[in-house]
């Protein structure tokens, strides 16, 4: 078991941490070779002893952001709660600059919108028609820039587009509701606490950008229901207005569902009849319509109802328009 603890800390620092946050990629590497840290971590589930989770909860519980020696101290002082602690929270990244990279494909949507988002925490990526986006290119160069009907936003999500950009438009949502495990509400400060750990040392336009997307949501707090979104789904999408087109957004949840659970939810939102708006890797399901390469590497795929619009980073630091029908032919 601590081999497999080990080792994913090791791809994390590899992979993921590295280039983004020097002081996390300095805690996986140690961990990966620290057979006591990993033995505490081993007390924990697979989804529950991610490192950016373990790292978001020992920060919140008091951890010096410094080197790794101090935090595998607090780590092996503080074990009982760390674990407790980790147990009964999930990876909620909450990042609205996700929305810049899901653009091509709410632009397809026309008319009123009634947006249903799973995994939602505290809301921040149900108001895409709240921000400001400029569009770039990987020089930072402006390429265009999108608003509010009611004038530019306190929010700015750039991010940088490659290639051809696409006829954009922000969504018109006249109304908006999530569904989560354990939702945060941006007016209580134990949850903003917990929201400003998940970000990475280091990221401060990010920490920025979620402030200030925190204050977007506290003046119009959405309709978030806790629940297992397979049981909720129809439920909840029944109070949406009749007259207005039903989106149903997964951005970054689903690599959090065990495998069966994630395809049931995925046929649950077939079955509402709904548009479906998801950004994944390839290989993580097999609803693309056309099949996708799961080795291809790509970046993510942005899709509407299982056909692929854009390639992306993750987070939506970069996006990358792959034109398809309908749009294409307009």
């Amino acid at each position: 078991m601590t081999d497999a603890v080990r080792e994913r800390y090791a791809r994390f620092a590899r992979d993921e941490a590295s280039g983004r946050s020097i002081r996390y990629a300095e805690w996986a590497e140690g961990v990966a070779g620290d057979a006591e840290a990993s033995a505490v971590l081993t007390r924990l589930d697979e989804q529950h002893r991610q490192p950016p989770l373990v790292f978001a909860v020992t920060r919140m519980l008091g951890a010096p952001v410094s080197g790794y020696g101090r935090w595998r101290r607090f780590l092996l002082e503080h074990a009982d709660a760390v674990v407790a602690e980790c147990a009964r929270r999930g990876v909620q990244t909450n990042e609205p600059l996700r929305l810049a990279a899901l653009l091509p494909a709410f632009g397809e949507i026309t008319g009123p919108v009634a947006l249903l988002e799973i995994g939602a925490a505290a809301g921040l990526c149900l108001y895409p028609d709240r921000y400001s986006y400029r569009l770039v290119d990987d020089a930072g160069r402006e390429r265009a820039a999108l608003n509010p009907a009611d004038g530019p936003s306190p929010v700015v999500l750039t991010s940088a587009v490659r290639g051809v950009l696409p006829p954009l438009r922000l969504p018109e949502i006249v109304w908006r509701a999530g569904i989560d495990l354990a939702p945060l509400d941006v007016r209580d400060p134990r949850d903003v606490a917990w929201m400003s750990s998940l970000t990475w040392p280091g990221e401060t336009e990010r920490a920025q950008r979620i402030e200030a997307a925190c204050a977007v949501v506290a003046d119009d707090p959405p309709l978030l229901r806790a629940g297992d979104a397979v049981d909720l789904l129809a439920e909840t999408a029944a109070s949406a207005p009749p007259d207005a087109t039903l989106v149903v957004t997964t951005p970054g949840v689903l690599v959090y569902l065990p495998r069966q659970r994630r395809l049931d939810l995925i046929e649950r939102i077939r079955a509402l009849g709904a548009r479906w708006i998801t950004i994944d890797a390839p290989g993580l399901h097999d609803a693309w319509n056309p099949p996708l390469d799961p080795a291809d590497g790509k970046g993510f795929a942005v899709a509407l109802d299982g056909r692929v619009v854009a390639r992306a980073d993750p987070l939506g630091r970069w996006w990358e328009w792959r034109p398809g029908q309908p749009q294409d032919a307009a």
